[in-house]
């Protein structure tokens, strides 16, 4: 049975699998907002995925804020005049 002579050195082993992690991703569109992203994942700028929002975006939490900090301020001056008189 053949035997190997020399033994192979790391630079030449490891050059044959050097180019095997290499791949072209695909991109897709998103189909609400047209954001290209990788398929069969959900937009991270919309948060859709398949037509259905699933991610709460940066801009919903936003406004969910302004919302909540709305309804509380009017509270507080109310109580602040209650308190005054």
């Amino acid at each position: 049975m053949p035997v190997p002579k020399r033994k192979r050195s790391r630079a030449r082993r490891d050059s044959r699998f050097a180019n095997k992690g290499i791949k072209v991703k695909a991109i897709a569109g998103c189909l609400n907002c047209k954001d290209p992203i990788v398929p069969h994942t959900a937009c991270k700028k919309c948060g859709f995925y398949k037509g259905v929002k699933i991610l709460a975006t940066k801009a919903d939490r936003k406004v969910k804020r302004l919302a909540v900090k709305a309804v509380k301020t009017p509270v507080k001056q109310a109580s602040a005049e209650s308190q005054a008189e």
